[in-house]
């Protein structure tokens, strides 16, 4: 990983040097767009307005614009503001960790210490951890001042860039304010239901099916090419669309939900014991001298048990 930001976590005296690294990646497949007349790659270019000709970045700065006025910003503008000069991390507050809405969270940051700090730093995590407290602190960031939680990760002190508090929306809609009455019975389906579908999170399991299947496909193009059959390489899809239309009878969808999740789950507790199963049967077939010494093991078991009678 390659360090995008370097500066130091303060909180009152005591100043810890830390280098910044994104925490996440992108998978996706990376696409670009062609002509689909000739395959010619379209590009995008920055072309003035004023000129005609095409500019590159060094020579492009950013305006804002007041009515008929426009103000141009460079980059030495930009730069020369305190905040964004500001290198430090600071510590504002702790508070519980349970009080900040997940709905906040926006990017996930690791922080590494200088070796020289690697004492503060650990300190710092794990008064964090003993108290179950995470630290809001304020920073600067790609011409941003930004919020964020600081807290603990394992061994690793993590930053999550918060958004601020105006740019969470309301869930403001007509349909939140209609009076929704749920019977008894179908809250206790419902909530079978979820019990039964009860797991502990292991995101491993999970996979990004669509990305999956894109570089299935790109592989299946760079093989065969434009005569390749869809249909042979992912099989038949059916259509769901008129069934997803139909309305269907509450009570009816949560009774048929838990009985095909039990059926999901006793199929797939039971599949382990059949291969186990099968792999006997198959090693037996394997080794049939085995079975004669299995057949004398009873009377060895007896013997023993009559010697452990005599010794008593």
């Amino acid at each position: 990983m390659r360090a995008i930001w370097k500066g130091a976590i303060t909180f009152g005296l005591v100043n810890v040097p830390v280098k910044l690294y994104t925490a996440t990646e992108d998978h996706d497949v990376s696409l670009h767009q062609v002509h689909d007349a000739d395959g010619g790659r379209i590009r995008y270019q920055r072309r003035c307005e004023v000129c005609g000709k095409v500019v590159e970045y060094a020579h492009i700065d950013k305006a804002y614009a007041e009515g008929k006025t426009t103000v141009v910003l460079t980059e030495e503008d930009l730069k020369s503001l305190p905040e964004e000069r500001s290198h430090e991390i600071e510590v504002v507050e702790f508070v519980p960790s349970e009080q900040i809405d997940e709905i906040m969270f926006d990017r996930s940051y690791f922080l590494e210490p200088d070796k020289a700090a690697a004492k503060p730093y650990a300190l710092l995590r794990r008064a964090l951890e003993e108290t179950d407290r995470t630290a809001i602190v304020q920073f600067s960031l790609r011409q941003k001042t930004r919020l964020g939680a600081l807290r603990s990760r394992g061994k690793v002190l993590m930053l999550q860039s918060l958004l601020w508090d105006d740019e969470v929306r309301e869930a403001d809609f007509p349909s939140l304010k209609e009076d929704v009455r749920v019977s008894a019975q179908e809250l206790k389906m419902a909530s079978s239901l979820v019990d039964n579908m009860s797991a502990d999170f292991s995101p491993d399991k999970f996979s990004d099916e669509y990305q999956d299947q894109l570089r299935q496909l790109i592989a299946a193009k760079l093989e065969k090419g434009d005569a390749l059959d869809t249909a042979a390489t992912f099989g038949e899809q059916e259509d769901d669309e008129a069934d997803r239309g139909d309305a269907v009878d509450l009570m009816e969808a949560l009774r048929r939900s838990v009985e095909q999740n039990r059926a999901t789950r006793k199929a797939t507790e039971t599949k382990p014991t059949a291969k186990k199963a099968a792999a006997r049967k198959a090693s037996a077939k394997k080794t049939p001298a085995k079975k004669a010494s299995s057949k004398k093991a009873p009377a060895t078991k007896a013997a023993t048990t009559k010697s452990a009678k005599k010794a008593s």
